[in-house]
């Protein structure tokens, strides 16, 4: 397999185009001595669940696995908590504000974003909303809508992580 760093040819640091494999984890460069640690981007999924038990799922307006299913979430941000960044992506999704949000589990993804592959860490909350009822579909999302949790079908979204966050979630919070 490729080195995860293999396209990053020149020191962030000095520019130096001796910038080589070190070990698994990162790459160094031979000039100015810099080592740079490739770890995962963290991103943010949430389960919104209304008062009818029903799960809240976007249908997927980009690539990758463009029109299949998906839930609210993205990356988080500089500076941002995990809990600031769920609240954030539900409400640039879906417009939904996040009143609280309960950490369930992580998943490491492979995710590619503009032909690169983007290693995540997928935090997976649980989040309560103020007003389940008033949401529209906006950035990634193409569309939005509720299905009653025994109609749900992890087969049906797109993204490995996200298909097996909702197994998970099914199998052990909600079956």
């Amino acid at each position: 397999m490729e080195h995860p760093l293999s396209q990053f040819r020149y020191c962030p640091k000095c520019g130096s185009n001796q910038f080589v494999e070190h070990n698994e984890k990162s790459k160094q460069c031979q000039a100015c001595g810099f080592t740079y640690y490739f770890n995962p981007s963290a991103a943010t999924v949430a389960f919104i669940l209304n008062e009818r038990n029903e799960l809240l799922v976007a249908r997927r307006g980009k690539e990758p696995a463009k029109g299949t299913l998906d839930l609210p979430g993205g990356f988080i941000d500089l500076f941002e908590t995990a809990e600031e960044g769920v609240a954030r992506e539900v409400s640039e999704e879906t417009g939904l504000h996040v009143t609280q949000a309960t950490y369930l589990f992580s998943i490491p993804n492979l995710y590619t974003y503009s032909g690169f592959c983007v290693h995540t860490m997928d935090l997976f909350f649980e989040c309560q909303v103020d007003d389940s009822s008033c949401f529209h579909a906006m950035d990634d999302a193409a569309a939005l809508s509720f299905i009653p949790l025994e109609q749900v079908q992890p087969e049906l979204f797109g993204l490995t992580s996200i298909r097996c966050g909702v197994e998970r979630f099914l199998n052990e919070h909600h079956q």
